[in-house]
């Protein structure tokens, strides 16, 4: 679970460094599809988080309908 640091910071459990580090989160929409007719119609949102302290990056599919 995310803890607010504050205004602008968010501390998560970070799998490399095994302890809760600052993140950076962001929204992102990625295309699942591989065929170019689909491709415009297949974007999905991803929660993406890095850790500031080792760089790990972790995404995590947001609408898994």
């Amino acid at each position: 679970m995310a803890t607010r640091i504050d205004d602008e910071r968010i501390a998560e459990k970070c799998e490399e460094c095994n302890r809760k580090t600052p993140h950076e989160v962001r929204i992102q929409l990625l295309t699942e599809s591989q065929k170019d007719k689909n491709a415009q119609f297949s974007r999905e949102p991803y929660r993406v988080s890095t850790c500031r302290a080792c760089g790990a990056e972790e995404t995590v599919r947001m609408n898994n309908a």
